[in-house]
C-alpha cells in the first residue's frame, strides 16, 4: 500500500478497532467526505486526521449518549461529482446520522442539497462561500465566510499603504472567484483601486503571462485567492519575473507542500487563516503537543478545524439527548461560544460561525503568526 494512502486509513483501522466492541446497532455513524487524494489532498488529509482525532478522543472518553462513534470516511479524489455519489451512499447504504466535510466550496455545494433534502446535518470544517449554507437550515459550517476573509485582507492591504491591487483568480473554483468579489468591493470602497485583474484555472502550472500582465500595472501588492498547490507556483514565477511586491491571500494557501513547493519565494507574503499552531493559547499548544503525537507533525488550520467540526457535533448529540435529525439540526444551531480549537465559535442564523481570523506571515520559508483580527 503506498505511503500516501496508509497515512491516511491508518487512523479508520484504529477508529474501527475501537468502535468494534459495540454491537453494530450501537454505533452513531458519521460519514465524512474529503479530498484525500488528488488536487486538494493536503487539505482532505488533513482535516481527516482533526476529525479522526476528535472521534478518538470522543470514543476513549465514552463516547456520546453512552454510544460509540463510527466515523465512516470516503475519499472524492478531489473530484466534481464524487461528492454526490458518496453523501448519497452515506445516507442511503451506511445511514449515518450526520455528514462532516467538505474543505472545498465547490465540494460541499455538491453534497449539500443531498444532505438537506434528506434531513441529514452536515458541518463543514472549512467552506469559505456564503452559498454553501444557504442550501438549507441542514447545512453547517465552523469557519468564518469569504465576505469576513476578503474584507479582512483588503483592511489589512489598506493598513499597510497598499492602495494599488491587482488580482490573479481561479476561474474554476467558486471560493476563489467568492473571495475576490468581497476583497475588491472593501477595497474600492475605501479609497482603494484594483489596478488590473487577471484568472487562471485549477491545474495550470504556467502563470508567467498573467503575471507579466500584473507587473504593467505596478500593483502595492497582488491579491492572489487561490489554492496552495497553484500559489506555490505563482509565487515562485512572480520572483522569477523581478515581481517583489507582497503576495496577498486567503486560508486556501494553507497546505503542507505550498512552502515545499515555493521555498523561500512567498516570504513577505500575508494570507488569512483560521489557526496558528505558534499562537501560544493554552488550548491551542495543548492540541498542537496531541496532535504533533499522534501524527508526528504540526497541525495546521483544516486539522484544527476538522476537530472542531467533529466536537461540535458531539456536543449537539449530548444537548439533543438523540440523534434524530430534526432535533439535532436544532441542537447544532444553537450552539453558542464553543471553546474550539480555532477560537471561540457560535453559529449564527444563518449558521455560519462567528470567530476570528488569524493573519499568517511568510517568513524564513515558514508560517508565523502576525495578528487576530476579531469579527
Amino acid at each position: 500500500m503506498p505511503t500516501l494512502l496508509r497515512s491516511f486509513l491508518l487512523p479508520a483501522v484504529i477508529t474501527a478497532a475501537i468502535a468494534i466492541h459495540a454491537p453494530a446497532q450501537d454505533r452513531i455513524k458519521v460519514g465524512e467526505f474529503a479530498s484525500l487524494t488528488g488536487g486538494n489532498a493536503s487539505f482532505g488529509q488533513s482535516s481527516h486526521k482533526g476529525t479522526q482525532l476528535a472521534i478518538d478522543d470522543l470514543n476513549s472518553a465514552g463516547g456520546v449518549l453512552g454510544r460509540q462513534l463510527q466515523l465512516i470516511t470516503e475519499d472524492d479524489q478531489s473530484l466534481a461529482g464524487q461528492p454526490a455519489t458518496i453523501v448519497q451512499k452515506f445516507i442511503a447504504q451506511d445511514k449515518v446520522v450526520a455528514v462532516l466535510g467538505e474543505v472545498a466550496s465547490s465540494k460541499s455545494l455538491e453534497a449539500a442539497p443531498i444532505c438537506q433534502q434528506n434531513h441529514i446535518p452536515m458541518i463543514s470544517p472549512a467552506s469559505t462561500n456564503p452559498k454553501v449554507t444557504e442550501v438549507g437550515d441542514y447545512i453547517f459550517r465552523v469557519c468564518f465566510i469569504d465576505p469576513f476573509q476578503g474584507t479582512v485582507m483588503a483592511k489589512f492591504a489598506l493598513a499597510h499603504g497598499w492602495k494599488k491591487v491587482a488580482l490573479l483568480t481561479d476561474v474554476k473554483q467558486d471560493y476563489s472567484v467568492g473571495l475576490g468579489e468581497f476583497f475588491i468591493k472593501y477595497l474600492k470602497e475605501n479609497g482603494g483601486e484594483i489596478v488590473k485583474e487577471q484568472k487562471y484555472s485549477s491545474g495550470d502550472k504556467d502563470f508567467r503571462a498573467q503575471l507579466t500582465s500584473l507587473k504593467a500595472a505596478q500593483p502595492d501588492a497582488i491579491f492572489v485567492p487561490g489554492y496552495y498547490a497553484e500559489v506555490a507556483l505563482i509565487g515562485k514565477q512572480a520572483r522569477l519575473l523581478g515581481l517583489k511586491m507582497p503576495l496577498l491571500g486567503g486560508d486556501g494557501w494553507v497546505g503542507d507542500s505550498l512552502l515545499k513547493v515555493a521555498g523561500n519565494s512567498l516570504d513577505g507574503s500575508f494570507f488569512s487563516c483560521h489557526f496558528a499552531a505558534d499562537d501560544q493559547s493554552p488550548v491551542v499548544q495543548a492540541f498542537v503537543k496531541k496532535f504533533r503525537a499522534r501524527y508526528q507533525e504540526t497541525p495546521d488550520d483544516m486539522a484544527a478545524l476538522g476537530y472542531d467540526s467533529a466536537m461540535i457535533l458531539a456536543e449537539a448529540m449530548k444537548r439533543a439527548g438523540t440523534t434524530q435529525g430534526d432535533k439535532l439540526r436544532d441542537a447544532i444551531a444553537a450552539t453558542r461560544n464553543h471553546p474550539g480549537i480555532t477560537g471561540s465559535i457560535t453559529l449564527d442564523e444563518k449558521r455560519n460561525a462567528a470567530k476570528p481570523a488569524v493573519i499568517l506571515t511568510i517568513s524564513d520559508g515558514g508560517f508565523k503568526f502576525q495578528q487576530t483580527v476579531a469579527p
